[in-house]
């Protein structure tokens, strides 16, 4: 979600006829649904989509939704074994089998060199399926470096996906794009490039459907997701998998200081760089810019969310029957981890990033980690990643890493 797409105008679908139960019946099923009742309209009336579209029994499905394998309302009380049980559960909704161990058998290719950094691409494979182009950077000097896994954002732009986060140098029409992009997300800024100078070494891929694997038409999205569950698969666990299979490959890097590696990522990115912290233990922390909620806060009408298309990308089916978003990031605590949000983002509500930060915060407090996570809302900005956001993370990187 990089760029707010076109605003939900109110759609409202009836099965059958009796169009006046949209106003009448639903409204009444809802006031029912939030006495906590059962979301059901009279015996034999038809059922009502609403906003969004939304079913209008879907009040009494959010209530439904209490998170028993959240930490502390799981009945494992020990930490240690309620990580597990929750990455495994996790692990069993990304539909995309975990063991996957091809060899990731590298293949470099054009190298240019920079200020105070060298580029070069690398083409790897992060499952066995499909070879994937990367653009790695690698400071001057001996090493070894920490390294900062970089993920891209969504935006609905898909003529351009490692290259948002670092200048590209092999071609015009994409770096045209890319620097458009810049300009209006990252303050002018490419943060792959910026982190290369501070003395990281940085990876970023392609997910599946952008730049060098695209690109993907806005329209075609549920369709690719659909055919993935067609084929037994999952279009977001395989986004999932190859982000941590990605952290894998820069950990084991011998120009990288396999203990002091982060994901970091922007919008449908930091959903990925958290997520990543939730499923690898190469990861030793996680910096998320705009992509933290409570699911119920953001199942709402008029939320982005719902008109399906990019959400099919951080889409786990049956997961919350189980988790919350923080509390899947939980799984990393008591690494240290960085949550940034926007006051003005429209995307995410603010009582949703309230939410979220209210049970992350509850985790790290029972690590006695509190001082390991960063909660910070930006009262003034929307969903950016700017220049002053980005100084911040960077000089929280060099603390924690």
């Amino acid at each position: 979600m990089g760029a707010r797409e076109p605003a939900l105008g109110r759609r409202a679908f009836v099965a059958g006829t009796g169009a006046a139960l949209l106003t009448g019946a639903s409204a009444a099923t809802d006031a029912r649904a939030a006495d906590g009742e059962v979301a059901a309209a009279v015996a034999g009336a038809p059922t009502a989509v609403v906003d969004g579209p939304l079913p209008d029994f879907h009040p009494a499905l959010k209530a439904a939704l209490t998170f028993p394998l959240a930490w502390g309302n799981s009945p494992i009380r020990d930490f240690r074994a309620w990580r597990a049980a929750a990455r495994a559960k996790v692990e069993e909704l990304l539909v995309v089998g975990r063991e996957d161990r091809t060899p990731y058998a590298p293949e470099y290719g054009d190298r240019l060199r920079r200020d105070g950094f060298t580029a070069e691409s690398v083409t790897l494979s992060l499952t066995r399926h499909e070879r994937v182009r990367a653009l790695l950077l690698t400071p001057d000097g001996p090493g070894p470096f920490p390294a900062v896994l970089l993920l891209h954002d969504h935006g609905a732009r898909f003529d351009i996906g490692k290259e948002k986060l670092v200048r590209p140098w092999y071609d015009d029409t994409r770096l045209a794009s890319a620097q458009e992009w810049s300009r209006r997300y990252f303050g002018g800024r490419f943060v792959g490039d910026e982190l290369a100078r501070r003395g990281y070494v940085v990876l970023c891929a392609d997910a599946l459907g952008w730049s060098d694997r695209g690109p993907l038409a806005y329209d075609q999205q549920q369709a690719l997701a659909s055919n993935f569950f067609h084929l037994g698969s999952s279009l977001a666990g395989l986004m999932a998998r190859e982000d941590a299979r990605a952290a894998g490959f820069l950990a084991g890097l011998d120009r990288v200081d396999r203990g002091r590696v982060a994901a970091v990522g922007f919008s449908m990115g930091a959903f990925r760089a958290w997520q990543a912290a939730a499923l690898s233990d190469d990861l030793a922390a996680s910096a998320a810019v705009c992509w933290m909620t409570g699911l119920k806060e953001m199942m709402v009408p008029g939320n982005n969310t719902l008109r399906g298309q990019s959400s099919y990308f951080m889409v786990h089916p049956g997961l919350p029957r189980f988790l919350d978003f923080p509390d899947v990031a939980s799984i990393a605590a008591p690494r240290p981890m960085l949550f940034f949000d926007g006051g003005l983002d429209p995307l995410f509500p603010a009582d949703g990033v309230r939410a979220a930060h209210v049970r992350l915060r509850a985790v790290w407090r029972s690590r006695h980690a509190e001082e390991r996570l960063h909660l910070k809302s930006w009262p003034d900005l929307g969903h950016v990643f700017t220049d002053r956001m980005q100084d911040e993370v960077f000089t929280w990187l060099d603390t924690v890493l």
